[in-house]
């Protein structure tokens, strides 16, 4: 958690208060998020809250927002990120279940948690699915692809990867690092080359 500095005096910072929010979210669930409570965590004072955030609300939706931002968009921007195969492409996405600073599982398992009270933050969950399926399958159409076999295979991967947080799998790295050349070639219909195997490997130091 970010420490209180003499910038931000005695009422912590925005950061600070939403970084409490976040561990607490994923420690104890949404209804762990309450001002008293993070105050508390924090040693300071309830009122000092109200310097950063008009509500609850608003610390909320900032919480939604930084899920959104690191998730979704990290999600987008892989499936984007410039590859010359789709098996290439394929372990570019795949970064993000094996870098924690692309995709955060934990938040994943809280905020979908949390959507099964919440129909707004539901509404929020499905529509980051959309948008996250459309990422992926506009992945496969610039490969080649026809709409209904980009679809599938799009549908194919983030159902499999939702799954495996949903259940809170636990998989050794070098277990899954050693599966990842047949997930490619279920996903993707195409055997990755050993040099695409060998840049992502080195991008997770991972030495088999």
């Amino acid at each position: 958690m970010e420490q209180i500095t003499s910038d931000s005096g005695w009422r912590g910072s925005p950061d600070v208060w939403l970084g409490a929010a976040y561990e607490s979210l994923l420690d104890a669930g949404i209804d762990a998020v309450k001002i008293q409570p993070l105050a508390k965590k924090l040693n300071l004072s309830r009122t000092s809250f109200y310097w950063f955030f008009k509500d609850r609300e608003e610390l909320l939706d900032r919480l939604v927002s930084r899920w959104r931002e690191k998730n979704t968009g990290n999600l987008v921007r892989q499936s984007e990120a410039y590859a010359e195969t789709i098996a290439e492409a394929m372990l570019n996405v795949f970064d993000c279940w094996l870098d924690g600073s692309l995709f955060d599982s934990q938040f994943e398992f809280a905020v979908r948690s949390w959507a099964l009270q919440s129909p707004e933050i539901l509404a929020e969950v499905q529509s980051a699915d959309l948008q996250r399926l459309d990422a992926l399958t506009r992945m496969f159409l610039r490969f080649g692809h026809d709409e209904a076999r980009a679809d599938v295979r799009a549908r194919t991967i983030y159902l499999v990867q939702i799954g495996y947080i949903s259940m809170q799998t636990k998989e050794d790295v070098s277990v899954r690092m050693k599966r990842i050349p047949e997930y490619v070639e279920i996903f993707t219909g195409q055997v990755p080359e050993q040099r695409e195997l060998d840049r992502f490997f080195a991008r997770h130091a991972y030495s088999g």
